[in-house]
């Protein structure tokens, strides 16, 4: 039976925790068990923050679009139920940038919106 010599695998695995934990300061950075923990602990955190940063983004949108409607005696609940009835879809996303980028056509919207409610 021929002999087995496993240090190309286990170098391998150790080779790809180092890479990953590049970078990072003293030990965190050199040492394979505390690379091995702050890796793991950085791509549970990477996961997680994909989920969140969807909310972050969508409270944003939120916030500017209820600044912008304020701004037209509108709450952001009554101007996005005006929307709703006046049959406009439009998403927080592309309100959010009109509301920074055109302040008319946001203010025709509030018209409507206004109207509709």
């Amino acid at each position: 039976m021929p002999r087995v010599k496993k240090a190309v695998k286990s170098r391998e695995r150790r080779k790809k925790i180092l890479s990953a934990a590049k970078g990072y300061r003293g030990g965190r950075g050199t040492l394979i068990r505390t690379a091995t923990e702050t890796v793991e602990r950085a791509l549970k955190f990477a996961y997680r923050d994909r989920k969140v940063k969807k909310r972050e983004f969508r409270s944003l949108w939120i916030m500017r679009i209820n600044a912008a409607a304020r701004m037209h005696d509108l709450s952001y609940s009554k101007f996005m139920n005006g929307l709703k009835k006046a049959n406009i879809t439009l998403d927080r996303k592309a309100l959010a940038h009109l509301a920074a980028t055109n302040p008319e056509a946001f203010g025709e919207l509030a018209k409507i919106a206004k109207e509709a409610a």
